[in-house]
């Protein structure tokens, strides 16, 4: 009886544990990369504008993918280069990043999946060699996703496999969020009889073809923290997303929108980006702010800070 009592105790456990991985999901940001030694997106843009000579062009108050689009253009009429040559250029640039212990504190979690906006692969802490989503995308990415060590990790802004896919100008932006709503709200087209027809939303309230098959479906049905993630206001898809579903849950009042959206910011940020603050809690998200200068320590106070909101030891 003995010996049968901690079979049902280990299997409660581990029961217990799966469904703590079907409750939330991470959305990982750049700056965890920033740790590493390395290039920076400063340097970065500095060397591309070098290297096709439009060296002139002024970062300012630019938004990114405005800037991207000024140099782009600049090294088309200067080089009339290809586009994709430009993007296998970054590419090769970002994978080169290092991961960093902080990589290796993420993938302990015990989550199935890991969403991030970079490129590289240093979440994973290995190269993967393809992209296994549903549908064989091979410039945006509402189904990119790659798997390592039981774990899925959704690159939803592209990958340095694949140039292409790379999201950085306002054009591929636009057609990523143009994507992006017609899974959600109008329903796809694709020719694949694996994807869902019908819109997510219509899904999500009928309680029908609820499998999960893209990182969008995460934003509607698991708890969501957020974090080395500046969200700059011209990450339009991301901001487009946050308010689709602010609005279906308190306009439309969709009762199916039940998951919790955390962003975790430094005091010091928090101070500095009370604007954005504002925006994020207007958007259903609450911020969770850690007073830590230190970069380490404060994404090792962010993943400890997630742990205890589930009851999860420091590893598993």
């Amino acid at each position: 009886m003995r010996l049968l009592g901690i079979v049902f105790k280990v299997i409660g456990g581990w029961r217990l544990i799966y469904m703590m991985m079907n409750k939330f999901t991470l959305l990982v940001g750049n700056d965890i990369n920033n740790i590493s030694p390395g290039i920076s997106w400063s340097d970065l843009l500095t060397n591309i504008k070098e290297k096709y000579k439009v060296s002139s062009l002024e970062n300012g108050l630019k938004p990114f993918p405005m800037l991207y689009e000024e140099i782009f253009l600049g090294a088309i009429k200067k080089q009339h280069i290809n586009e994709r040559e430009l993007k296998s250029y970054i590419s090769d640039c970002v994978s080169q990043i290092k991961q960093n212990e902080i990589h290796q504190l993420i993938r302990e979690i015990p989550i199935e999946n890991i969403i991030t906006t970079n490129y590289d692969f240093s979440l994973e802490g290995q190269t993967s060699t393809r992209n296994t989503g549903l549908i064989r995308e091979t410039t945006y990415s509402i189904f990119r996703r790659h798997e390592s060590e039981h774990k899925t990790y959704w690159h939803i802004h592209g990958d340095c496999l694949n140039p292409s896919s790379i999201n950085l100008g306002y054009e591929h932006y636009c057609g990523q969020l143009q994507k992006m709503r017609d899974y959600v709200v109008n329903g796809t087209n694709y020719s694949s009889e694996t994807v869902y027809k019908d819109s997510l939303m219509k899904r999500l309230n009928q309680k029908k073809g609820t499998k999960l098959q893209s990182w969008i479906d995460l934003f509607f049905t698991q708890d969501i923290h957020i974090f080395g993630l500046s969200l700059d206001l011209v990450e339009i898809d991301l901001w487009w997303l946050l308010t689709y579903r602010a609005r279906n849950k308190y306009y439309k009042r969709s009762s199916f929108i039940k998951n919790q959206l955390f962003y975790y910011t430094t005091k010091k940020w928090y101070s500095l980006s009370k604007d954005k603050m504002q925006l994020l809690q207007a958007h259903d998200v609450e911020i969770i702010v850690i007073d830590e200068a230190d970069k380490t320590k404060y994404y090792k106070k962010v993943l400890a800070a997630v742990r205890k909101r589930y009851e999860l030891s420091s590893r598993e």
